[in-house]
């Protein structure tokens, strides 16, 4: 279906032609509009600048003619956010045009309603700073890593391969390299894809364990070693739960378990391919510190972390005590929020489990910071982060980098389709047809992943110089303004309050952390948890 506009130019070319000498002239006309139809076909297979015209030839051409015919119409594919979601959908025009080179800038001022609740703004100052670099970058790795890692404060968030297409994966890579970011892998594995070009990479270890299992699913210490030890992985990240569907585990369907992604992951071809809910290596906190150990030496020193979206909070009080009885930190963690993206999840899982970004991100750098270990552990963020300004709050909240899945696939060329789990990608982007994903010209979309990056993280500065600061992870929570209802604003510090570093080894903590505290215990995932907390 795809070509069928192509294919009926090419018989009514052939058919007009032939039929030209016994009917007229005016038949040679028709021919020729045909051919020309024919032409832009065969161009539009061949082209390199758009995803969409190489999967849907002569046919997406109608997009684009649109949007040259109406900026009304421009705007509404740019900005028109698909899924329904209350997610601002102007930040997909920001994606596509820094990643493509266009023009950011706009007339007639703001288009939100600056009255409305939930609106929200960085506070500026009259002595504006002078940032002149916008590589910031932050160093990930704690006493005892050997390999610590300078990262990058915008990176690219989990996305496995079999999620996304070989060419989505090496686009990003690359563009990760061109960028001198980070590429996190997803649960999926370290594939070749990740590899051939040599950017650097988050490897996340899940509890399907892929890419570092045994016959039985059980992880392989001598097969982790062995790429955990290269020198293109940089951190090694134990996935906990995701943001999209905490608690429930990793899902492709089997549609889109290829013969290439199930050798890969070392599972059966054309079968669901869904993780375990939990790990088999540890099952208490106390063994999780256990496991962080053994893959920083199995690694060869490297920053060890996990990432979760956080739940029952007395549970990753549990994790900090075990931090604190077993002297084992890990080098960072990364809060996911349950408003993150996924290709397949439940429906109840993606709307009503886990906690949103900002209540998980405040909750655990208060954790840290009670219990005496925020100075030893780095915090990432990922969940519906892609503009400046996204970073900007992230890092007032807690946070010492950012990731985002959704802005760099975007980049990529996602146009939020929702086909994700389909297998019927309309730009390659996120499926396993090698006919589909062949509309992803990886050349072509790294520089754009680059391009999004760098100019992202420009615009980070300008923000922090306007706001006088000269790195961004000065900024402030009293700096970030939220407006709750229509006569009354309040800044993140009193919205979000943070703890007194040792308090909770003091006893002097907030009730609601002091309770939760009293009932954490190091040996268990599930001590003495009163539901709900």
């Amino acid at each position: 279906m795809r070509y069928v506009a192509f294919l009926l130019s090419i018989v009514g070319a052939v058919t007009a032609f032939a039929l030209a000498p016994l009917a007229g002239q005016w038949l040679l006309w028709v021919a020729s509009v045909f051919a020309v139809l024919v032409a832009i076909g065969v161009w539009d297979m061949i082209q390199t600048k758009h995803a969409l015209r190489r999967n849907y030839p002569i046919l997406a051409n109608l997009r684009f003619i649109l949007e040259k015919v109406r900026p009304e119409i421009r705007q509404y594919f740019l900005e028109s956010d698909l899924d329904g979601t209350p997610f601002n959908r102007a930040k997909r025009a920001i994606v596509y045009q820094r990643a493509k080179l266009e023009l950011e800038t706009r007339p007639f001022g703001t288009q939100k309603d600056v009255y409305a609740s939930g609106f929200e703004w960085l506070a500026h100052s009259l002595a504006p700073a002078k940032v002149e670099n916008h590589d910031f970058r932050v160093m990930v790795g704690g006493p005892d890593c050997a390999q610590p890692y300078s990262i990058s404060l915008f990176n690219i968030s989990a996305m496995s391969f079999g999620s996304l297409s070989a060419n989505a994966i090496r686009a990003l890579n690359k563009g990760a390299r061109m960028g001198g970011f980070a590429h996190d892998t997803g649960e999926g594995g370290y594939s070749r894809h990740h590899r051939e070009f040599g950017g650097d990479i988050i490897w996340e270890i899940a509890s399907g364990y892929f890419g570092c299992r045994d016959p039985d699913g059980a992880f392989n210490a001598e097969t982790f070693a062995t790429s955990a030890r290269l020198p293109q992985v940089k951190m090694i990240e134990i996935k906990l739960s995701q943001g999209a569907k905490p608690g429930h585990g990793g899902v492709l369907p089997g549609r889109k378990v290829t013969a290439e992604i199930a050798a890969a992951r070392a599972v059966p071809v054309g079968v669901d391919c869904v993780s375990p809910a939990a790990h088999s290596a540890f099952s208490t906190p106390m063994e999780m510190m256990g496991f962080i150990r053994r893959l920083r030496e199995l690694s060869g020193g490297k920053p060890v972390g996990f990432k979760l979206c956080i739940g029952h909070k007395v549970e990753f009080m549990a994790i900090c005590k075990a931090m604190l009885d077993s002297g084992v930190t890990p080098d960072f963690i990364v809060i996911d929020g349950k408003e993150g993206g996924t290709g397949a999840a439940p429906m109840e899982f993606a709307d009503h489990i886990g906690f949103p970004l900002r209540e998980g991100l405040t909750f655990a750098h208060n954790c840290l910071v009670g219990a005496g270990l925020r100075d030893r552990i780095r915090l990432g963020a990922s969940g519906r982060i892609i503009t400046a300004f996204d970073i900007a709050r992230t890092l007032a909240l807690g946070a010492d980098w950012c990731n985002s899945a959704r802005g760099f696939m975007f980049a990529v060329g996602c146009v939020q389709s929702l086909a994700c789990h389909t297998d019927h990608c309309p730009t390659g982007v996120a499926t396993q047809d090698p006919m589909r994903q062949r509309a992803v010209v990886v050349p072509d979309k790294a520089e754009r992943v680059a391009r999004f990056h760098a100019r992202t993280l420009s615009a980070l500065g300008e923000l922090m110089a306007a706001a006088g600061l000269e790195h961004p992870n000065d900024v402030r929570r009293d700096q970030i303004m939220r407006r709750v209802s229509p006569t009354r604003v309040e800044c993140f510090a009193d919205a979000y309050p943070e703890l007194k570093p040792g308090c909770l080894t003091r006893d002097d903590a907030p009730p609601e952390y002091a309770a939760l505290w009293a009932m954490a215990s190091a040996g268990s995932f599930h001590s003495a948890r009163p539901v709900g907390i």
